[in-house]
């Protein structure tokens, strides 16, 4: 059974690339403003929505729905640069701070909340110091995971502790932020998220593939699970200093990339990948500055050097804000900046074989599937790692592509009473409700002595029609954790053939039946 998701605070920053085109270049936000990127739009003003702007609209379209609306490019660098006075703000209230993206940051709810007076007194007060520090209207959401975290501060609303999966359960498909999926859903009459959490979570996965039962899982409330970091070795860092202070953002981004390739040079040589970057700096006043970013998926040499180049063109151009913000532009220039990765994991566990252990086909190979986590999110790229246990779903566990492929059971260990080969070709992730019936209706029990009532004839799965067993063996006990009355658990199992040719392996616990696994 998963931990529980964290209780998050999200800050928000409504259409931030409309925002920040207005603090840096000057483009009136008030106005009809779009922001597009590959010719289509990313963000736009409130103003343009009122005249059918929508994202996702190409170029001419959004110009033939608002004849007046003002185009912008995307620039993550200048979403960034403007978004450094609202981190630093938030910064100045509570610790650990970690920027998801320009426009949104987040902080574990539990150390705000202590020191702030309680949730919501911390919403309100962090909301008002961007406010008053930034001139920047924010809003802030706390729920139990970044997922929800993040839907609730669109409405700045606190979700009560385990009460999100009933705040998501009326949102629509689209707030999964899968499109194709969302259409598809949509065309099947599934409308909100409680609609898709309620369906079968095997005929989800059989429908869906794996991205659908993740999918499916952030729409109960089951947050994804953080990223299987672990400590780093304290000769990780790497440091560049300067005898000539730093204090242009060309001359910083020329040394964040030599340090960059530096870091991820060191990380490789250990075989490993960066997934947290910190990003220190020091200037010459003996200033320190100091900031998290965090990154879904690996991070290579290239986006390494972009988030420095971000962080340091955000520090460096600090004056840069509305009338009355406060500037946090150091007050000299830059002698010293270190790269820490914060978060480390082996790339030797990535999955290997398809593509050979290295060289340019495997690289190019991770760069596409990193990119596929950069669209849908770390969980759309899994990989299996087998481990110890008693039954199929103990003995497999899925790992994002990139994290740490380490098993959740010893594997090497024998464990009495495990399921002999073969094994199943299709694991459900949540068992499936069944019903055995014998020969006459009636149902089929196992009595504690492993007795059968009578032999099993038919099998019905959930309000699926009843299917006749042509084949069965059994039953197969399995006591585990019998010292530990929470975690005790006693079952038997089944294996069954039914006259379609399925083949399937059945369960009997607390005299109930359950389909846990599915036979080629």
């Amino acid at each position: 059974m998963s931990a529980a998701p964290a209780r998050v605070l999200l800050l928000w920053c409504p259409d931030w690339p409309v925002l920040a085109a207005e603090i840096v270049d000057g483009v009136p936000a008030t106005g009809p403003v779009a922001v597009l990127h590959a010719n289509r739009v990313v963000a736009c003003s409130e103003r343009a929505r009122a005249e059918g702007v929508r994202r996702g609209l190409r170029k001419r379209e959004a110009q033939g729905r608002c004849p007046q609306l003002t185009v912008v490019e995307y620039d993550p660098g200048r979403d960034t640069r403007a978004f450094e006075p609202v981190v630093a703000a938030v910064e100045e209230l509570v610790a650990g701070v970690e920027v998801v993206r320009p426009g949104a940051c987040a902080v574990v709810a539990r150390g705000p909340s202590r020191h702030l007076g309680g949730e919501e007194a911390a919403a309100e007060r962090i909301v008002e110091h961007v406010a008053q520090t930034c001139a920047v209207e924010s809003q802030v959401g706390i729920a139990d995971g970044v997922f929800a975290a993040g839907l609730a501060a669109r409405d700045g609303r606190i979700v009560p502790p385990g009460g999100t999966p009933r705040f998501l359960a009326d949102l629509p498909v689209e707030a999964l932020g899968r499109p194709a999926l969302a259409d598809l859903l949509r065309r099947l009459g599934v409308r909100t998220l409680g609609d898709f959490a309620a369906l079968p979570a095997g005929d989800v996965l059989a429908r869906f593939g794996f991205d659908g039962a993740l999918a499916q899982r952030l729409a109960a409330g089951r947050d994804h699970r953080p990223l299987a970091v672990r400590q780093p070795r304290a000769d990780l860092a790497v440091t560049a200093d300067h005898d000539e202070p730093l204090d242009r953002v060309d001359a910083a981004a020329f040394a964040a990339r030599a340090l960059a390739e530096r870091l991820h040079d060191r990380l490789a040589a250990h075989g490993l990948a960066c997934t947290r970057l910190g990003i220190e700096a020091v200037t010459a006043h003996g200033q320190e500055l100091h900031r998290v970013w965090r990154h879904d998926g690996l991070l290579t040499a290239e986006a390494i050097a972009d988030r420095v180049r971000w962080q340091l063109d955000g520090w460096l151009s600090g004056g840069t804000g509305r009338a009355g913000a406060r500037s946090t532009r150091p007050t000299a220039g830059i002698i010293r900046l270190r790269l820490v990765p914060d978060g480390v994991v082996a790339q030797a566990g990535l999955q290997s074989g398809l593509w050979g252990e290295a060289g340019e086909e495997r690289e190019r190979a991770h760069r596409a599937l990193s990119r596929v986590q950069g669209i849908l999110g770390p969980e759309a790229v899994v990989t299996a790692v087998l481990g110890g246990g008693r039954s199929p779903a103990d003995q497999v566990r899925l790992v994002p592509w990139g994290d740490e492929r380490l098993p959740a059971r010893p594997g090497e260990q024998p464990w009495p009473g495990r399921l002999p080969p073969p094994a199943p070709a299709v694991v459900l992730p949540d068992p499936l409700a069944a019903v055995v019936h014998d020969a006459a209706g009636e149902p089929v029990e196992v009595s504690a002595r492993l007795q059968v009532s009578a032999e099993p004839a038919r099998l019905t799965v959930g309000a699926a029609r009843p299917v006749e067993i042509v084949g069965w063996a059994g039953p197969w006990p399995v006591d585990e954790r019998w010292w530990a009355p929470a975690e005790a658990r006693r079952r038997a199992r089944f294996q069954v053939c039914l006259t379609d040719g399925t083949a399937l392996l059945l369960a009997v616990e607390a005299g109930r039946w359950l389909v846990e696994a599915i036979y080629d």
